[in-house]
């Protein structure tokens, strides 16, 4: 019997772990690859394996807090006005997401999800043969600035949601790490554990694309305009004009899902959330210091091997769309306060968390084109979800039986 051939479009994190387990587990498979790494969110996050992210977003909290959290208000959430055509039939969807009985359903969805993903990471690492530093499963800290901001979020965190993933107030002397790194000691803050970080995103996606070209993987690297099933099978058009021809196809685009899936008919209300970080080669953070979430500052920092790097921002709008500087010197301002050593000309980046309203992914099989096979939407937990992805498209291609609770997250929701 011929080797079934696989086509998975999107080279991001989630697209390279489903070739490389696709690959491993004896498919034939191309990975269609824009080429840019910094175009998507695979290349900028904060490199956060988010395991304790339990609470739903959609949620009646969520949106009494929206109108404070705005970035006219110096919060970090935006909409691009220009945009409003994109954003407006969404916002609508998300608003009906936001229903008690909706946030539950999102919640227990969410938190099945949230099945160690650390764990399914470390096992990633060890297929890929990828160095052993890769994956850090250090946990990471939550700090506030004020002792009134320390009581109030340490009461959120106390009544919320955490999957797998378990905190326990900073003793002083774990407060007193940051002497020396920030202007002003943390006035209170929470340790973390069952969650983890990475070395740096685009060092990970490069130790996924190397194992899985060394397994014999093929890389084309450009644009996929379209994907038409035909038959039993399908066709992946390329920007040159090629076509690719394959028994099946993954639809793992991040952002730009929504127009591969509108090439088939299927309309998905996938919206760009962007995110901003820079980077800065000069920095004192030491190596045994956490990721750092400044919650009431809405920025997270991490060190990296390349660097350190601080993001925020969730900006609704086109994907492609040009970043706004403003919200790059919003993020360099907090640093500065902070008193975090920094470059005055960090690298800065701006890329599109791909988000559906009810803020869960969409991973599945076509009900009416079952070669075609999809995992995006991920927000912001692209990273953290991209390991346990890879191994849902793998249990599907195998045939393998999968939980009823991913029902929840076929593409069809949307009808």
């Amino acid at each position: 019997m011929a080797t079934q051939r696989w086509a998975v479009v999107g080279g991001g994190l989630v697209g390279s772990a489903i070739a490389l387990r696709l690959q491993i587990a004896g498919f034939e498979v191309l990975l269609v690859d824009r080429g840019d790494p910094r175009r998507g969110a695979s290349f900028g996050n904060i490199g956060h394996i988010a395991a304790e992210q339990g609470e739903p977003m959609p949620s009646p909290a969520m949106l009494k807090s929206a109108f404070g959290r705005l970035f006219a208000f110096g919060g970090p959430l935006d909409f691009r006005l220009r945009d409003a055509g994109l954003w407006m039939p969404w916002a609508m969807r998300f608003l009906g997401a936001c229903s008690p009985l909706a946030t539950q359903h999102g919640a227990q969805t969410l938190n099945a999800l949230l099945d160690n993903p650390l764990a399914a990471w470390q096992r990633l690492s060890a297929l890929a043969q990828a160095p052993h530093d890769m994956i850090r499963p250090d946990g990471h800290a939550v700090v506030w600035s004020t002792p009134e901001a320390a009581r109030r979020g340490l009461g959120s965190w106390n009544s919320a949601r955490t999957g797998c993933a378990r905190f326990r107030p900073m003793e002083a002397s774990e407060l007193a790490a940051y002497d020396g790194v920030l202007a002003r000691r943390p006035a209170g803050g929470i340790l973390f554990t069952g969650t983890g970080q990475v070395s740096e995103p685009q060092r990970v996606r490069d130790a996924l694309l190397a194992a899985f070209t060394r397994e014999g993987g093929q890389v084309v690297h450009t644009d996929a305009v379209a994907v038409r099933p035909v038959g039993d099978a399908v066709e992946v058009e390329l920007a040159d004009g090629q076509v690719v021809d394959a028994d099946r196809t993954v639809v793992a685009a991040g952002a730009w899902s929504k127009a591969l899936m509108a090439s088939m008919g299927v309309r998905v209300p996938l919206i760009g959330e962007r995110g901003y970080s820079v980077q800065s080669a000069e920095h004192k953070w030491p190596e045994d210091l956490p990721l750092t979430v400044f919650e009431d500052r809405s920025v997270v920092v991490a060190r990296f091997s390349g660097g350190l790097r601080a993001s925020s921002h969730v900006e609704f709008g086109a994907p492609s769309a040009a970043p706004d500087p403003r919200k790059w010197r919003h993020i360099e301002k907090h640093v500065k306060d902070l008193g975090i050593q920094f470059s005055r000309a960090p690298d800065r980046w701006c890329g599109p968390r791909p988000t559906l309203p009810d803020y869960l992914p969409a991973i599945g099989r076509l009900e009416a084109h079952p070669s075609v096979y999809y995992a995006f939407g991920h927000q912001h937990l692209g990273l953290t979800l991209a390991a346990l992805t890879s191994e849902w498209i793998e249990g599907m291609a195998l045939g393998q039986h999968m939980p009823a609770w991913m029902n929840a997250l076929r593409v069809e929701r949307f009808k």
